[in-house]
């Protein structure tokens, strides 16, 4: 069976800086995947070519069996690829409700005059949202519903971010640093929510993340970069103990 996403090859350079060399790897479907490795290691720009904002120079990106290489930018929400983001990218005079609803847009077929003349879509804004409804719950955020995001301690706008990738309706959701500046009681309900998601919603995870601790709880497979290069794959267990992970955390000769 073909992977839910194919990641082969794929080679970014910024001058002669080289981001990504020749990395490959599959996720398979239901699967939580963490992708480790030190600062500078490519994660984040892997993260950025599965977006489409940056280009990739050589290799492929599959989907579904698909390239997205040459898809437009947004097209990839649509056909089902989800993402938060490192620094938190959230629209702070916006209600709780209102942040999330943003990110299902992507699923209704109104134009933008028609939104905003509001013409025929009563029937779709009814099932968006329901569906923020559902996500609210889950996230347990409805005592914040109509607070205005600006207002939420940290902890709870990441929970607002990842409801309003969740609105997409993703099949493969990238989280990019998620527990970064999170307390210790934060932490543990994040690893929660990330089984859930995958659980409840039959989401597919790709995880970046420097907290080791909650990578290898969550992680079905976990694939290390360093400075651009694969250097393990496998369980959290085998990667722990390889050597060069080792190496790259820690230095060790």
């Amino acid at each position: 069976m073909t992977a839910l996403l194919e990641v082969d090859q794929v080679a970014v350079s910024f001058g002669g800086i080289v981001a990504l060399d020749r990395v490959s790897f599959d996720v398979e479907k239901g699967e939580i995947c963490g992708l480790i490795g030190p600062n500078g290691a490519g994660k984040t720009t892997l993260f950025n070519c599965l977006s489409r904002l940056y280009p990739v120079q050589s290799g492929d990106i599959r989907f579904e069996g698909k390239s997205v290489t040459r898809m437009p930018k947004h097209a990839i929400a649509a056909i089902g690829i989800g993402r938060t983001f490192q620094n938190l990218a959230l629209f702070r005079s916006m209600s709780v409700a209102r942040n999330i609803m943003v990110g299902g847009h992507c699923r209704t077929s109104s134009s933008f005059l028609e939104n905003a003349f509001r013409i025929g879509v009563a029937s779709e804004e009814a099932k968006l949202t329901e569906a923020v409804a559902r996500i609210v719950a889950f996230l347990r955020l409805e005592p914040y519903v109509d607070v205005p995001v600006a207002a939420l301690p940290f902890g709870l706008q990441k929970r607002v971010e990842l409801g309003r990738a969740l609105a997409a309706e993703p099949k493969l959701l990238l989280l990019d640093e998620p527990a970064a500046g999170l307390n210790h009681e934060e932490l543990s309900d994040l690893g929660r929510l990330i089984r859930e998601v995958r659980d409840t919603f039959g989401i597919t995870v790709l995880l970046v993340e420097h907290h080791m601790t909650l990578v290898m709880g969550v992680s079905d497979k976990v694939v290390a970069l360093d400075f651009g290069k694969k250097i393990a794959e496998g369980t959290p267990a085998h990667v722990q103990q390889h050597p060069d992970v080792i190496r790259a955390y820690l230095g060790a000769a």
